[in-house]
């Protein structure tokens, strides 16, 4: 009867159709969809570990330019770099011709200006009654590459002096020990002293010095000739043959068992010598190096002695003396 008691006209219950027992089963495990998140369980794994953030760099950014240069770049640098290469052409120009004027300058020393340079050399006192022979001025004479070497040669003789004077007093010690045999060494000894001492000044100090004022190749190979001969000389002062008028090493020697403060003054007179060919050797290389570099010759050389000798005054005095004398013999025959 119960079916009978329901009323047909009133509305249905609403049915849903999802509340299935069989579908409510089915879907009770299953998150909702508007509930879902998709980096939930990614972010649930890493959710220990923190990613650092970089910080802002401080330094702009730069844009890095092209390596290649514009063609008005380019012709502005090579502009640039041939007014360089112009002005240190000129400017070695100028120091050439400033060189080539001092040179002309110092060779016409002798023509132009011989009435108004005094000699000063040797520098003696105005009372004293000899005068100076010569005139010497490295800085104006001489020039800057010639300077250095040219002062050594003269220090090298003014050593080679004190060498002979010093020579002067070992042979007399050597004389006051051994009286009977070291006459002549003492005797030659003060000849050597006061023959050498001007004598190398005038044969190889001064021509080498004006070699190096003038460019004369005649005054080089006038050098080299006598400075030569000057080394051979001094070897043989240092070596100190007996009776030879020199302290050298074997007269020295052979005073160790007589007087030994007579052997050591000689020794030291000898090592003076020794000093002397040493340096002697080394200055002459020295000046045959800068020899090479002036383009002196022997054919120059032979040149500046003729017209030296037909230029020179008392050589022409002589030879017109001697043509006289020979015209008037072949008048006076005839």
């Amino acid at each position: 009867m119960s079916g009978y008691d329901s009323n047909p006209f009133v509305d249905p219950v609403d049915i849903n159709p999802f509340q299935d027992a069989s579908i409510t089963q089915a879907t009770r495990g299953v998150e909702k969809i508007d509930e879902y998140n998709p980096f939930t369980s990614r972010m649930s794994h890493h959710s220990d570990t923190t990613i650092p953030i970089s910080e802002p760099s401080s330094q702009p950014a730069v844009l890095q330019t092209s390596v290649e240069q514009s063609p008005k770049a380019t012709a502005a640098a090579a502009q640039a770099d041939l007014i360089r290469k112009q002005e240190e052409l000129e400017k070695k120009a100028a120091d050439l011709e400033k060189r080539e004027q001092e040179f002309q300058n110092r060779t016409n020393i002798g023509s132009t200006n011989t009435g108004t340079k005094e000699n000063n050399w040797p520098p003696l006192p105005n009372f004293f009654p000899v005068k100076p022979c010569f005139y010497q001025d490295f800085d104006q004479e001489i020039p800057d590459d010639y300077r250095r070497i040219c002062k050594r040669m003269y220090y090298l003789w003014m050593f080679h002096s004190v060498t002979l004077f010093l020579n002067v007093l070992g042979c007399l010690a050597y004389f006051t020990a051994v009286p009977s045999s070291a006459g002549v060494d003492f005797g030659l000894s003060i000849l050597w002293f006061i023959l050498f001492t001007p004598v190398s000044f005038i044969c190889w100090y001064r021509p080498v010095y004006k070699a190096f004022r003038a460019d004369s190749s005649f005054s080089f190979f006038f050098f080299f000739f006598v400075f030569f001969f000057q080394v051979a000389v001094y070897i043989i002062q240092s070596v100190g043959i007996p009776r030879w008028g020199n302290s050298g090493w074997i007269s020295s020697i052979s005073m160790i068992k007589v007087n030994l403060a007579v052997a050591v003054i000689m020794m030291v007179v000898a090592g003076f010598f020794t000093v002397n060919a040493v340096l002697a050797i080394i200055l002459l290389k020295m000046v045959h190096g800068k020899y090479r570099r002036t383009g002196a010759s022997f054919t120059k050389a032979q040149q500046e002695f003729s017209q030296g000798v037909l230029t020179n005054r008392s050589v022409q005095t002589v030879a017109a003396g001697a043509a006289t004398s020979v015209a008037q013999g072949a008048f006076g025959r005839s």
